[in-house]
């Protein structure tokens, strides 16, 4: 038998009234957070939801989130967690995929009508029985006409719950990848699974007496759900919620609680650099930081090296995804960090690096696609055989990424398979650009994308956000790129941009780029027009 719920259940048992989750003035200890997740899984089971049946959950870093994710686990039941963007049509979507009995959504705000989109999609989806309205203010009154408030279905239920049993195998979580390409498909993940994971992060970051984290990841995202909430609760630890990230909030929570563990992609960290920080104690914020750490995508090399000047913490740089649990590399704790290196298999798992038709890659140095076997590899994608058997082989999980692995057997991210450009026959890395734009003083952040183009196949775009105050125009910066990289390999088109765009979990989104990009394809620059530009000025 094994139920994921028990990382909260064990430290529920040892340490009953130290704070488990902070949200501004709020706060709830493991005592009563195991209880009121109790009274969700009583919920649940009166309401004839069975053991394997799937439960969908739409919730913001709230308080109600591990309520309920948990509430559903003691139940039996399989988390369905869902991105809080979701429109009410992708919703239903979901709903339907997941085959969903009971849908559980935060009302929202102004700004994100989260609950009435969560209704809407809920009215598409026949097969989903139940629903749910969370409110901000533990309102028994729901906002939205028709629909139940959790808050006032709770009532009455017992705080006391005999978890249900469950098997290694079972599935404990489906995790919607994000769909990028195609319709999104469920990952599903088993107790085993997850919780092999948790004590691999454990392993990883060691564990001390009270760790205080700062979760401004999403917890409807893997990296978030597992590495922080799963694997901090399972170790006792306080977990400060940020419900939307905000360097300046970050900054303010971090020396308000003495948080000791930060972990983020690298737009949050690019942001707690840039951010003003003038009404905040970084010494004294340095001084309880002990662990910062990254994942989602890979951490340019010029990060790396700020935020160790800034907060004393060298950043430990991961990598996994909602299909392996997601862990799958990490840098090894006490070992000197290899800046732009993901690090090497975690505890347990084998990666290694094959190329399109799956036959190992060879050498140092050589460029392939990153594989995955060990126990953090999901079960499969729910009711999908052919796209499961399009990406698991003998126990192996093609991740769509590219890297390539030194001779002590540290692996670098070069990037996405379907990011690379192909200019003229050559093929062009865009990680590699972006981390020369960003040695570039005037250069904050950059994303670089291939546009369509008659003569080279593709051609290269640096999409780029200046460092305040800086002055820089597009040809200036083509004729630096063009000093500085290789002919075929440097931007022929720059465009500046206030910000980039982000998806809920704070990784750029290339393919917005890309599509606002291709009108805008015939209208490139080139290097050396650039150069006679700059001597005529």
């Amino acid at each position: 038998m094994l139920n994921l719920a028990v990382v909260l259940e064990n430290s529920a048992r040892a340490v009953p009234d130290r704070t488990a989750i902070v949200l501004g003035d709020q706060r709830l200890t493991y005592a009563e957070l195991d209880a009121a997740a109790n009274r969700v899984a009583n919920l649940l089971r009166s309401r004839g939801i069975e053991p394997g049946d799937k439960v969908a959950l739409s919730c913001p870093n709230l308080p109600w989130f591990p309520i309920v994710y948990y509430g559903i686990l003691k139940a039996g039941a399989v988390v369905v967690p869902l991105n809080v963007l979701l429109k009410g049509r992708e919703i239903a979507y979901h709903l339907a995929d997941s085959q969903a009995k009971a849908y559980f959504c935060f009302e929202g705000s102004a700004e994100l009508p989260l609950g009435q989109e969560g209704w809407s999609g809920f009215g598409e989806a026949p097969d989903c029985e139940h629903f749910f309205v969370m409110t901000a203010a533990f309102s028994g009154d729901s906002p939205i006409e028709g629909a139940e408030s959790l808050t006032a279905a709770l009532a009455g239920q017992s705080g006391d719950f005999e978890t249900a049993t469950t098997e290694p195998g079972d599935t404990a979580v489906i995790l919607y990848t994000s769909g990028t390409t195609g319709r999104p498909k469920g990952a599903e993940l088993s107790h085993s699974n997850v919780m092999l994971n948790v004590l691999t992060c454990h392993k990883l970051f060691g564990e001390v007496e009270h760790d205080v984290h700062l979760i401004a990841l999403p917890l409807f995202h893997s990296f978030g759900q597992v590495v922080q909430m799963n694997a901090g609760l399972a170790s006792g630890s306080t977990l400060v919620l940020l419900p939307r990230f905000d360097a300046r909030a970050a900054l303010a929570l971090m020396q308000r609680h003495a948080v000791t563990f930060f972990a983020g992609v690298p737009t949050m960290f690019w942001a707690l650099l840039e951010s003003d920080a003038s009404d905040v104690d970084l010494p004294q914020i340095a001084k309880n930081l002990r662990m910062a750490g990254s994942g989602g995508s890979a951490l340019p090399v010029e990060i790396h090296r700020r935020f160790a000047e800034r907060f004393g913490v060298t950043i430990l740089e991961g990598y996994g995804l909602s299909e392996t649990s997601p862990a799958a590399t990490f840098s090894p704790r006490g070992e000197p960090v290899r800046p732009g290196s993901i690090g090497r298999p975690v505890w347990g798992v084998e990666v290694d690096l094959v190329g399109k038709d799956w036959t190992p890659v060879q050498g140092a140095d050589a460029i392939g696609e990153i594989v995955v076997r060990g126990h953090n590899v999901m079960k499969g994608y729910f009711n999908r055989p052919d796209a499961t058997a399009e990406v698991m082989r003998d126990g192996w999980f093609r991740t769509g990424d590219l890297a390539r692995r030194d001779a002590d057997g540290w692996f670098y991210i070069v990037d996405r398979a379907k990011d690379m450009i192909i200019r003229g026959g050559f093929n062009v890395y865009p990680r590699e650009v972006e981390e020369v734009l960003l040695t570039h003083p005037a250069v904050s952040m950059a994303a670089v994308i291939g546009l369509p183009d008659a003569r080279h196949g593709e051609e290269i775009k640096a999409c780029v956000v200046l460092t305040p105050g800086a002055a820089l125009s597009e040809v200036e910066l083509i004729a630096w790129c063009r000093e500085e990289m290789a002919g075929y390999k440097y931007p022929r088109l720059v465009e500046f941009f206030d910000v980039l765009p982000t998806n809920a979990t704070g990784k750029i989104l290339k393919r917005e780029l890309r599509e606002a990009g291709t009108a805008e394809a015939g209208a490139v620059v080139t290097g050396e027009r650039a150069a006679e530009l700059l001597k005529a000025n």
